[in-house]
């Protein structure tokens, strides 16, 4: 059926008996088994620190005094450089962090879909770095010329670590930058909600999604914290598992042994 300069034309075979050709009756139609959804729980957020001590979390390349646990609190000393891991890896998932920087230009970070190993002579791991960085960290950091490095460094950069790469949302060369500075300074409490679904990352700093970064070439692995030279402490780290998705053998890390 076509309509043209105002007119409506039938065409020869769109005529009822055609249609009815067409269409098969409803007895001709298989339809496909639902599955139930009886049993299957709804997504919600589990503590991954329970604010006692280190349960949940292997240490990497640390040390036994990196890491430890006051008045509920998860405070990492900044040495050595390296990581904790989770136990397991993980998907598609929400994960909320709050965290602060206890000395000037602090620098920490946490890695999704980490392989959990130390690469070379860095000691980080490759992974999707979701990145905490105190304040002051550009002014300590200028360049031999005195140029201060951009302020988007420092509220919650996203980048493929150690070999891993996808695509910035807000680039900054392979990096993608906050398009808001929203972090508060050491000593302050900070909050991220990161979701991570399919290779594609949303960060939320403080109440507001302010990046992105998509296409990841890893979507699955472990969630590694990172010890990088300064004192940091976390109080809330919790995740909510969601379904899987396009997960596979070529995009999944190796299991650590």
């Amino acid at each position: 059926m076509l309509l043209a300069s105002g007119y409506l034309l039938v065409r020869a075979q769109d005529t009822p008996e055609s249609r009815a050709k067409a269409d098969p009756p409803p007895s001709a139609i298989v339809a496909e088994p639902v599955q139930s959804t009886a049993g299957i729980d709804d997504p919600a957020f589990v503590d991954l620190f329970n604010g006692v001590d280190l349960s949940g979390w292997i240490d990497v390349n640390t040390s036994p005094e990196t890491w430890s646990v006051r008045d509920g609190m998860l405070v990492c000393s900044g040495q050595p450089i390296g990581v904790m891991r989770s136990e397991r890896m993980y998907e598609n998932f929400v994960l909320i962090v709050e965290w602060r920087h206890m000395e000037p230009g602090g620098n920490s970070g946490v890695f999704l879909w980490c392989d959990a190993v130390a690469n070379g002579g860095n000691r980080l791991p490759m992974g999707m770095e979701v990145q905490m960085l105190e304040l002051d960290w550009p002014e300590l950091h200028k360049s031999a010329d005195g140029t201060l490095p951009p302020v988007a460094y420092v509220h919650g950069e996203l980048f493929g670590a150690g070999g891993m790469t996808a695509t910035p949302e807000n680039p900054r060369g392979s990096r993608s930058k906050s398009i808001e500075n929203r972090c508060l300074p050491r000593g302050e409490w900070n909050r991220y909600v990161v979701v991570a679904v399919d290779g594609n990352v949303k960060l939320s700093v403080n109440g507001k999604f302010v990046n992105g970064i998509r296409d990841a070439s890893y979507r699955k692995g472990y969630l590694c914290l990172e010890s990088e030279g300064a004192e940091i402490h976390f109080r809330k780290i919790r995740l909510m598992e969601l379904p899987g998705g396009m997960a596979d053998e070529s995009n999944t890390v190796p299991e650590v042994k």
